[in-house]
């Protein structure tokens, strides 16, 4: 049994058993997968994937009961790798980081400036996704530490750990209806508008559609987005009404825009920061969560770590 084996069953199902695919992510070819998986299952003397013909469609209850395993063994291999960096280089390397646009553009700047200027020969990698593609990063081990509002507390494979509570804000440009009178703006006065907002998924936008439904409403989405800069220049050019996240509006960047705060209307949404179980983490990399989020220390991060599942994701 080698490496090769276990990496060749692990990207078989990444790639939806697409050998084609598995030959292409581990640098070989389609025969010489095939080889490794058969060898595989000879030395362990059960067949691991279902096929149909030549093809993988899935796997067998002993595979099943198998992946996890090779999933922990080659995580463990990578693991006794970053142990030895950490000591022979320990101011040296590189960190992966994957977080949501919103996160990436108002919440992260000011970290990696800090960051940067600790470690300058770390070199930082940011990925951009989804809360779900986020997951999915730190599932694979693309990323090392992925930070999102969404999705991240649903994953018993990882830790997700509370960084900050925030609020929505409805964007509009000056002169709107909205911005006259003194009373705080209501769900049934918002609802009388277009609405241009996050998509989906992102950025705390099931508390926005959940305000709603409980008063029996059904607002005018016309447009949604993934980032707030794209929400804001729509609202702009007069499309809609814009609800935001509140660390997204910027007086001095949107001086074409008036702000209204929306904290009573929609439940305050939590950012989580969020590593794998069990991976091992460069002391680096407790240097930027802790640069985020200073409660967050070496040994609050590896008590999570070493806690059991439920224990360590935080409710939210």
């Amino acid at each position: 049994m080698n490496f090769q084996q276990l990496r060749s069953l692990r990207e078989a199902v990444r790639c939806g058993f697409n050998l084609t695919d598995v030959a292409a992510m581990l640098h070989t070819s389609q025969p010489g997968v095939s080889r490794q998986i058969r060898e595989l299952e000879d030395e362990l003397g059960v067949d691991i994937f279902v096929r149909a013909g030549k093809r993988l469609t899935g796997l067998t209850p002993p595979g099943e009961t198998l992946l996890p395993i090779v999933e922990r063994l080659l995580l463990e291999a990578d693991n006794l790798k970053r142990v030895g960096h950490d000591f022979s280089a320990s101011q040296e390397g590189r960190l992966s980081v994957a977080a949501t646009h919103s996160q990436a553009r108002y919440a992260l700047p000011h970290v990696v400036r800090d960051f940067r200027a600790l470690f300058p020969q770390v070199t930082l990698h940011l990925h951009q996704g989804s809360p779900r593609q986020v997951a999915e990063m730190l599932l694979s081990g693309e990323a090392d530490i992925g930070v999102a509002t969404e999705a991240l507390a649903g994953y018993e494979a990882l830790v997700a750990l509370p960084c900050y509570r925030w609020t929505h804000s409805i964007v509009v440009p000056p002169g709107h209806p909205l911005l006259e009178g003194d009373e705080p703006v209501t769900l049934q006065q918002l609802a009388r508008y277009p609405i241009v907002t996050y998509e989906l998924g992102y950025t705390g936008r099931a508390h926005i559609d959940e305000a709603f439904a409980r008063e029996g409403l059904a607002p005018d989405v016309v447009l949604t987005a993934m980032d707030a800069d794209v929400i804001k220049t729509y609202v702009e050019l007069g499309m809609g009404v814009g609800i935001v996240a509140s660390i997204a509006v910027d007086p001095d960047r949107d001086r074409h825009l008036r702000a209204l705060d929306a904290r009573h209307l929609f439940e305050v949404n939590l950012t989580r920061l969020a590593v794998r179980r069990g991976s091992w983490l460069r002391g680096y990399a407790y240097r930027f969560i802790e640069t985020f989020v200073p409660t967050l220390t070496r040994a609050t991060v590896e008590q999570a770590m070493a806690a059991p599942a439920a224990a360590a994701i935080s409710p939210g």
